[in-house]
């Protein structure tokens, strides 16, 4: 299933408490078992803390921060520094585009649905 966000599109998060930050999207996570939980990881957005327990190796232990996932809704991609809808063209000879709706910019093509040489007569 296409998606409006893929991975190294800059994006701004739309809703929550980091909402107006901007990033670049470093992982899309689908879940098998439930497709609409699908989750984005954005580069500098909501960093978590996360504790390294002793070992042996590591004996003082440690702390370090990453980014978490946020979910695919709370994204949209950017175009000129604003956040915009995406819509999907198909292009003549096949390939499907993601466009911006206001901006009527390409963000990317998706790839191919069909082969429009073999189509003509």
């Amino acid at each position: 299933m296409a998606r409006h966000v893929r991975k190294g599109d800059q994006v701004m998060v739309t809703s929550g408490s980091h909402k107006g930050s901007v990033g670049e999207v470093i992982r899309v996570i689908i879940q098998k078992d439930d497709p609409n939980s699908t989750k984005v990881v954005v580069k500098g957005v909501n960093l978590k803390v996360k504790h390294q327990k002793p070992t042996r190796i590591n004996p003082q232990g440690s702390k370090f921060t990453k980014e978490a996932a946020l979910h695919i809704s709370k994204v949209s991609p950017v175009v000129d520094g604003k956040p915009v809808r995406v819509g999907f063209k198909i292009e003549k000879n096949g390939n499907k585009v993601r466009v911006a709706r206001h901006a009527k910019k390409e963000l990317g093509t998706l790839g191919t649905l069909y082969d429009a040489s073999k189509n003509k007569k």
